[in-house]
């Protein structure tokens, strides 16, 4: 499942968007209509929502360049949940990752890449 979400988010090419709920809005139509089930701001535990489910892969997105402590700790309680397999971050810019939190496999989509322009 994990592979055909990164497919599907991968294909988007979002206009630059002035708001997180803007993205947030692309990436729910660019899963919808690769016919990826979705659930966005999904409770996946106390205390945790991930903005969207698919299948058990976690979707979070970030607008601009996320603060990498803050990041971290959030994806580390996100893959605490049972209901994650894999985790996908959407940001404007590119953050380090690690390839896994917990076992789970943690991948980052950097819109900027996607964009293929110089963004301000």
């Amino acid at each position: 499942m994990g592979e055909t979400v990164l497919e599907a988010l991968r294909a988007m090419r979002p206009p630059f968007a002035l708001y997180e709920a803007d993205l947030h809005a692309l990436v729910g139509e660019c899963l919808r209509a690769r016919g990826l089930a979705c659930a966005h701001e999904a409770r996946i535990g106390k205390g945790c929502r991930i903005d969207y489910l698919v299948g058990d892969v976690g979707v979070e997105i970030k607008k601009g360049k996320p603060v990498k402590a803050q990041l971290m700790r959030q994806l580390a309680r996100y893959a605490a949940c049972e209901e994650i397999g894999m985790l996908i971050v959407i940001s404007w810019k590119t953050v380090a990752l690690p390839e896994s939190i917990a076992g789970k496999p943690v991948r980052l989509l950097s819109l900027a890449k996607l964009w293929g322009v110089s963004l301000p």
